[in-house]
C-alpha cells in the first residue's frame, strides 16, 4: 500500500517520538519504518494501520495525495518490502 513517507516522518517527529520507540510501539522494525519514511518500500495495509493508530490518525491521512491521478501508479517504486533491490528498476 502506497504511503506518504515524509508525512509519516513529520507526524512522528512532531509527536516527539523517536524512530525506534515509535516502531516498537507500532509493532514493526525500526529499519522497516525508516525505509517507509524514505519511500524505499511500501508498507502492508496492516502495518500502515498500526502506524496510523499510533499517530492518532486514519490510514487515508497517510496516503499520498493523488492530484487527480487515481491510477495508483507508483512510478517504479517497489510494491512491498520484498523487493528492496528493485527500487527505481524498470522492466
Amino acid at each position: 500500500m502506497k504511503a506518504d513517507g515524509p508525512k509519516i516522518r513529520k507526524l512522528r517527529e512532531t509527536s516527539g517520538q523517536g524512530l525506534r520507540r515509535f516502531a516498537k510501539a507500532a509493532g514493526i522494525s525500526a529499519s522497516h519504518l525508516s525505509r517507509i519514511e524514505r519511500e524505499e518500500t511500501n508498507p502492508q495495509p496492516e502495518a500502515l494501520a498500526r502506524i496510523a493508530t499510533h499517530l492518532g490518525c486514519e490510514i487515508g491521512d497517510l496516503k499520498p495525495e493523488t492530484n487527480g491521478d487515481e491510477s495508483g501508479n507508483d512510478h517504479g517504486r517497489a510494491g512491498t518490502d520484498d523487493h528492496e533491490g528493485s527500487r527505481g528498476a524498470h522492466p
